[in-house]
């Protein structure tokens, strides 16, 4: 996995980290080396969780992180034991967001989660509902085709007003341009049809 660099306002990019130093000296298998305050592994959607031990109550399968209870809470070990931000497909810094405050709330104990029981079969309904329908374990945590209204659950769980239409709708047509344009749907942006999805979505 390479790295992007930003110094100075100057983005580069570089090879796999080949050591880290105690003093944070950050070296780079192309040679290149910067000190650095904290490093984050982004491993992408590609789930590795080596240091977690549960006793096998939370495995990784073909990227399936699981058993969990909305990507968030293992039926077993919850609410003790939590993840944030596991689905894709949508906006994963605002679905990090919720989920954080529903951890949040749930631990506070402003809210509360259903049984172990109930957990784990609205987890194994799920499952079925994949299996039914041809789904491979690798796309359990992303949000569509079958999970497109999580965020609206999470936002009602935590009791927050309805998320506005306007910018689900932008997102909607932000992923409907990336599977038709591809690597050019970053390169293209037109004012005028923006500002007419904000305005349609604002008027209804």
């Amino acid at each position: 996995m390479g790295m992007k660099l930003k110094n100075n306002g100057n983005i580069s990019f570089h090879t796999m980290i080949k050591c880290v130093d105690k003093d944070g000296l950050v070296a780079f298998e192309d040679g290149f080396s910067i000190h650095a305050d904290a490093i984050i592994h982004c491993t992408g959607y590609k789930y590795h969780l080596p240091f977690l031990e549960t006793n096998g109550i939370v495995t990784v399968d073909d990227n399936r992180v699981g058993p969990i209870y909305k990507h968030v809470f293992p039926p077993a070990l919850a609410p003790w034991l939590s993840f944030i931000g596991l689905p894709y497909k949508d906006a994963v810094f605002h679905v990090s967001e919720l989920q954080s405050k529903w951890v949040a709330k749930v631990l506070s104990g402003k809210v509360h989660l259903p049984t172990e029981e109930e957990m784990t079969e609205s987890v194994k309904d799920y499952y079925k509902l994949m299996e039914e329908n041809g789904l491979p374990k690798r796309y359990t945590h992303s949000l569509r085709p079958f999970q497109v209204d999580y965020k609206y659950w999470l936002v009602e769980q935590i009791g927050m007003p309805p998320l506005v239409d306007w910018s689900e709708n932008m997102f909607a047509e932000c992923f409907k341009n990336f599977l038709e344009n591809n690597e050019k749907s970053r390169d293209e942006w037109d004012d005028v049809y923006w500002d007419a999805i904000i305005q349609s979505a604002s008027a209804s």
